[in-house]
């Protein structure tokens, strides 16, 4: 059974790569040097305002699970970042195996790996995953972490308890069968109990990071870098890493971050500005991209007074958006969206309403709801100005903006920095936080069936349980995803999630605008990197070739 909950199913989001210029802004980075030279060094610009937090459960969304998660951390369950022709799936990590007991599907029993190090040199084992826990589920625990649980309780809503069975194996019991659970489990991340205890402050411990992961902290300045260097005793060889030092900095306006890797300040940047591709090119720089499971959309509020409430509207709003400009103006680095999952995926289904460019249609169904040129909808949404899977955000929202104000809707942005949005959002759209808004834009991993569907959809996941920020709740659609978590078999699951997202895509519940392919500009001397089909990546196998 853990075998089939093991897989990820595959994607194929397709993209153009269409190129065209313009000129990049200058950044200064004094401490930084001159034209790239560094032997064994890599220097790589983010998109997130701040270096994630590097206490055990990253913040700055996906990019801080990519970065610094994964890097200095491992889960019970890691992800196959291995290959860039199939979609990633479920590996083990700290531990060796698990599987759920057959007579009772709460309970899931994990054999942990032996004779493995936190980078102080204390022991893993079973207590320290005991340990872990508390830090996010006991409140009445030294160590528990209040904000930490903020960034990640929304992840794992199915945990119960856990129990010691030896040094070596644990047993964890969740509130309802849920095969879901090993997509949940992977985001908890295992920080060093005997690191904390020498500080019992986790502000401390953020200087001084200890995890189990294949790179270890030696540096940490705030909003300015961090420096990383392999740990030489990582308990998986293959994946120790090559490089000698790794370096991340906090660029989040992407013509800055164009401008450092043209100037020679950076080696890699995460989302180059689309415009100045060729001269990147011209420079030296590959262009890396791959389709990943990915949907960049507007979550939408359903609270009552909210003008999404009406299915006209929101299938007005999906008829307004010209997907094929906006994959034009994002140079051909993404794929129009036809729902929350590509169309070549088996959780697609047979939806019947077509998200395609229909502005006549578009203005048909507002003008049924009660709108016109003499009555335009007015809404208001939170976007951010830059952030991990967020693709150019301000350039995105203003072709939308433009696009809907052409049926009759305008909208009215407030651009929130990525980590404050993120706080918005799992708040909830009745949370003071959002300020009346009536929608948030956060794109979405969907590589897995607990992230893309029941944590956005589920009538018992709203804010503060979960991220059902809209507060959407509809009986039917609970019992659609109560199936689908009660199938342990790949395929009644399979065909489970098909009905969810035919029902998602026929009752237009989210704005869907395009899936991303992640772009990346990486100087040519960088070598080994191997893009996954997965928001997250693994770079313990790159190195530099001056």
């Amino acid at each position: 059974m853990a075998k089939r909950l093991d897989r990820v199913l595959g994607r194929n989001v397709l993209g153009r790569l269409a190129l065209t210029t313009v000129a990049a802004a200058a950044l200064t980075m004094a401490d930084l040097g001159g034209p790239a030279s560094a032997q064994g060094t890599l220097r790589l610009g983010m998109t997130t305002t701040d270096i994630p937090l590097t206490v055990g459960q990253p913040d700055n969304g996906g990019e801080g699970y990519r970065w610094i998660g994964l890097t200095l951390y491992d889960g019970l369950i890691n992800w196959d970042l291995s290959s860039a022709d199939k979609a990633s799936g479920l590996i083990p990590g700290l531990a060796e195996s698990w599987s759920v007991d057959p007579n009772d599907p709460t309970k899931w029993v994990f054999k942990l790996r032996q004779g493995v190090k936190f980078h102080d040199g204390s022991p893993f084992n079973a207590e320290a995953v005991i340990w872990n826990m508390d830090r996010l589920f006991d409140d009445k625990a030294a160590h528990y972490d209040p904000r930490q649980v903020s960034l990640v309780n929304f992840r794992i809503p199915a945990y119960k308890s856990i129990r010691k069975i030896d040094d070596h194996t644990i047993e964890i019991t969740t509130k309802s069968p849920d095969a879901f659970f090993p997509y949940q489990i992977c985001y908890i991340l295992h920080s060093s109990p005997a690191q904390w205890n020498k500080f019992k402050d986790w502000q401390k411990f953020a200087t001084e990071p200890s995890g189990t992961g294949p790179w270890k902290l030696t540096t940490l300045v705030p909003r300015e870098r961090a420096e990383l260097v392999p740990n030489k005793d990582y308990w998986d060889p293959a994946r120790r890493p090559k490089l000698d030092k790794l370096i991340l900095l906090p660029i989040p306006e992407p013509s800055a971050r164009t401008a450092a890797a043209l100037s020679g300040q950076v080696d890699w940047i995460e989302g180059p500005a689309p415009d100045a591709v060729p001269r990147l090119k011209q420079q030296g720089f590959n262009i890396v991209a791959n389709a990943y499971p990915h949907i960049w959309s507007y979550h939408i509020s359903r609270l009552g007074d909210s003008p999404w409430n009406d299915l006209r509207v929101r299938k007005a709003a999906n008829l307004a958006i010209d997907r094929k400009g906006l994959v034009e103006l994002l140079g051909g680095y993404a794929a129009p969206a036809l729902g929350h999952v590509d169309k070549a995926d088996p959780w697609f289904g047979k939806p019947s309403f077509e998200l395609k460019f229909d502005p006549d249609q578009a203005k048909k169904l507002l003008a049924e709801a009660g709108y016109g040129p003499a009555k335009p909808l007015k809404i208001k949404g939170m976007i951010s100005a830059s952030g991990s899977g967020q693709m150019q955000p301000l350039a995105m929202n203003e072709y939308i903006q433009q696009n809907l104000k052409d049926v009759g809707i305008q909208v009215e942005f407030a651009v929130v920095e990525w980590q404050s949005l993120l706080d918005r959002w799992r708040a909830g759209s009745a949370s003071p936080q959002s300020q009346g808004a009536h929608f948030v834009n956060i794109s979405y991993g969907t590589q897995d069936p607990y992230s893309a569907f029941a944590r956005l959809l589920r009538s018992d996941l709203k804010a503060p349980t979960g991220v059902n920020w809209g507060e959407f709740s509809d009986p039917a659609m609970d019992e659609l995803l109560k199936k689908a978590q009660l199938s342990f078999d790949a395929k009644s699951q399979t065909a489970a999630l098909a009905d969810i997202h035919t029902k998602m895509v026929d009752e237009a519940l989210f704005i869907w605008a395009v899936h991303d392919v992640a772009p990346r500009a990486i100087h040519k001397k960088v070598k080994g990197f191997v893009q996954a089909r997965n928001w997250f990546q693994d770079i313990t196998g790159v190195y530099i070739q001056n």
